[in-house]
C-alpha cells in the first residue's frame, strides 16, 4: 500500500479532533442535535484551517445512522463507511477551479432532483467556488436559495471578497481563524506520539510557528522533515537545517550590524545565508519575528512571558533593546515587510533583500520619522566619540608639511569620443566600485550617452529594484560622479533618469540596449562582484 500522508492520515473523524474552531464546532454539533440543519454553508478562511475536513465530518455526521452524543457521525454504520471509503453517493465533492463553468452547475441542478438512495441528506461540497464564472454563479442562485429539503450546500473559499454579494445572503457563513502555534504544536506532538517519532518540543512549536496559522502546512512541514531524518531524534537543529531556516544568533548578527550601520557586515551576513542555501523569503519572514519579539520587549515590562524563546536568546534580546528605541524596530519591520512582499513576485530575491538591509543601515535614504531619529541616534553617538572635531577638521582646507593648501586633482573635462570609452568600460567600473550599496543600485541600470556627451544611467520606475535604486543614487550622485571622473581620469558629464513613462527605457533610450549588449556579453548581477 502507497503512504498516505499524514495530514490525510490524521484527518479528524469526530468533532473533538478538530482543533482552533470551537465557535465552529459548537454551533455546526448544536444544529445537528436540534435538527436545525440549514440547506446552505460558506465556511471561508486562510489555507489549511480545516474548511474541507469540516465539511466532510458535517456531512457525514448529518447522514450517520447512529451519531454519538455529541453529534459525531460514529464511523460504523453503512453511510459512515462508505463516506470514509470515499465511494458515498451522498456526499458530491466539486472542485471549482477544474469545473467552473455554467454546464457543471448544470449539472449539479439536474442531480438535486433525485433523492438520496441511502441517509438522509445529499450534500455537495464545492471547493473553491470563488472560481465559479460570474455565469454559474447566476445559474446556481435559485437552487441555492430553495433546494430540495434532502439537499445541502457546503461552499468552500479562501477568498471571500470574490464571492458574489447573491451567494452570499443566502448561506450561514462561517469564518475559519488562524490556529495559534500552541495548538499546532499540542496537534503535533498527537502526532508525533501516534507515529512513534521522538521530537523535542521546540521543534514542534518551530514548525508551528513556519505553518503560519496553518495546521495542514504545519502538518505536511513535519512530514517533511520526519521523512529527512527517518529513524532518527527530530531535532530543533535538524528542524532548521530541513526547512532552509536561519538559528536566532544569525538575526542577532545582522540586528547588531543593523543597529551599528555597518552595511558591509550586514551584507556579509546575508551572502554567509544565501551559501548555506537557505530560503531567503524564509529568512526575512523569521528576521521579522525577530524583530517582532524585540518590539515587543522594549513596549513595556514584563513581556517576557509573550516570547517563545530560550534564556540565552532572551538575554540577547534585552541587550538589543536597550540599544535600538522603538520607533526604530518599527521602522526596521515595514521596511523588512514590504520587502518580503515585493520578493513573492520577484526573481531577484536577494537583490531586494539587499536593498532592504542597506536602507537598514543607511537612515539617510529616508526622511520618515524612524529614519530620522535612527540618524540622530547615530549623530549623538559620533559626538560623544569625538567625530565632531574630525568632522570640522575635514571640512578645513587641507595643507602639506609646509603649510600650503594642497589642491585638488583637477581633471580634463571629457569629449564625447571618451565618454563613449566610459560605456565601454563600465562593468569594470562596477567591479572596482568600493561602496557596495552604490554597486547594487546600478547593478540593473542601463548606462547610455545622448547625443550632447551626457553619461547618463537610466532607472525604469516599474521596475521596483530600479526604482529604489534610483533613489540610493540620487542620494550618492556626488560620490558616483567622483569616483567615475577618478576611474576614467576624466570629467565625466554625468545624469540619472527615472523612466517613469511607462514606456521601457530601451524604446526611449535604444542606446542603451545597444551599448550595453556590445559592451557586456553576460548579464550584470551582483554575485558578479
Amino acid at each position: 500500500m502507497s503512504y498516505m500522508a499524514l495530514y490525510r492520515k490524521f484527518r479528524p473523524q469526530e468533532f473533538s479532533e478538530v482543533k482552533g474552531q470551537d465557535h465552529i464546532v459548537t454551533t455546526l454539533k448544536n444544529q445537528i442535535k436540534t435538527g436545525r440543519i440549514g440547506h446552505a454553508y460558506l465556511f471561508t478562511g486562510t489555507r489549511g484551517t480545516g474548511k474541507t475536513t469540516m465539511a466532510k465530518l458535517f456531512a457525514k455526521a448529518v447522514n450517520c445512522e447512529n451519531p454519538l452524543e455529541d453529534g459525531s457521525p460514529c464511523g460504523e454504520c453503512p453511510c459512515c463507511k462508505a463516506a470514509n471509503e470515499g465511494n458515498s453517493f451522498n456526499v458530491i465533492e466539486l472542485d471549482a477551479a477544474a469545473h467552473n463553468g455554467v454546464d457543471d452547475i448544470r449539472q449539479i441542478i439536474e442531480e438535486v432532483e433525485y433523492p438520496p438512495t441511502q441517509g438522509k441528506y445529499k450534500v455537495y461540497i464545492v471547493d473553491e467556488v470563488h472560481e465559479l464564472s460570474g455565469s454559474a454563479f447566476n445559474a446556481f442562485l435559485k437552487t441555492l436559495e430553495e433546494p430540495p429539503a434532502y439537499v445541502i450546500f457546503i461552499l468552500a473559499t479562501t477568498e471571500v471578497h470574490k464571492i458574489p454579494i447573491t451567494i452570499m445572503s443566502r448561506v450561514q457563513r462561517y469564518d475559519f481563524r488562524r490556529i495559534t502555534i500552541d495548538t499546532i504544536a499540542a496537534r503535533l506532538r498527537e502526532l508525533c506520539d501516534a507515529e512513534g517519532v521522538t521530537v523535542d518540543d521546540k521543534a514542534l512549536t518551530y514548525i508551528a510557528k513556519v505553518g503560519d496559522g496553518s495546521m495542514r502546512d504545519s502538518i505536511s512541514l513535519l512530514d517533511q522533515c520526519i521523512a529527512f531524518y527517518i529513524g532518527e531524534e527530530l531535532t530543533y537543529d535538524k528542524v532548521l537545517k530541513t526547512l532552509g531556516a536561519v538559528d536566532t544568533e544569525i538575526f542577532s548578527k545582522l540586528l547588531r550590524a543593523v543597529i551599528s550601520h555597518n552595511a558591509n557586515e550586514a551584507i556579509a551576513i546575508i551572502e554567509e545565508v544565501v551559501v548555506l542555501g537557505r530560503e531567503l523569503e524564509q529568512f526575512v519572514m523569521d528576521f521579522i519575528w525577530y524583530l517582532r519579539n524585540l518590539m515587543l520587549l522594549s513596549s513595556g515590562e514584563n513581556m517576557e512571558d509573550a516570547l517563545d524563546m530560550s534564556s540565552e536568546n532572551l538575554a540577547l534580546l534585552k541587550e538589543e533593546s536597550s540599544m535600538v528605541e522603538l520607533d526604530i524596530i518599527l521602522r526596521y519591520i515595514r521596511i523588512m515587510s514590504e520587502t518580503l512582499g515585493q520578493m513573492k513576485y520577484s526573481s531577484q530575491k536577494r537583490v531586494l533583500l539587499e536593498i532592504a538591509i542597506v536602507k537598514l543601515c543607511a537612515p539617510q535614504t529616508s526622511d520618515d520619522f524612524g529614519a530620522i531619529l535612527d540618524r540622530l541616534n547615530a549623530l549623538e553617538t559620533k559626538m560623544e566619540e569625538g567625530v565632531p572635531m574630525v568632522a570640522a577638521a575635514a571640512m578645513a582646507p587641507t595643507a602639506t608639511a609646509s603649510g600650503e593648501p594642497i589642491k585638488k586633482k583637477e581633471f580634463p573635462k571629457a569629449v564625447p569620443e571618451e565618454v563613449q570609452q566610459t560605456l565601454k568600460r563600465w562593468k569594470q567600473y562596477l567591479a572596482e566600485l568600493d561602496n557596495r550599496l552604490v554597486k547594487t543600485a546600478l547593478v540593473k541600470a542601463k548606462p547610455t550617452v545622448e547625443e550632447d556627451g551626457s553619461f547618463v544611467i537610466v532607472f525604469d520606475a516599474h521596475d521596483t529594484v530600479q526604482k529604489t535604486g534610483y533613489e540610493t543614487c540620487t542620494n550618492y550622485e556626488g560620490e558616483i560622479k567622483t569616483s567615475l571622473n577618478e576611474f576614467m581620469q576624466l570629467q565625466i558629464p554625468l545624469k540619472l533618469v527615472l523612466n517613469n513613462t511607462g514606456v521601457s527605457s530601451d524604446r526611449i533610450y535604444p542606446d542603451a540596449l545597444s551599448h550595453f549588449a556590445e559592451v557586456n556579453d553576460v548579464k550584470i548581477d551582483i554575485e558578479d562582484f
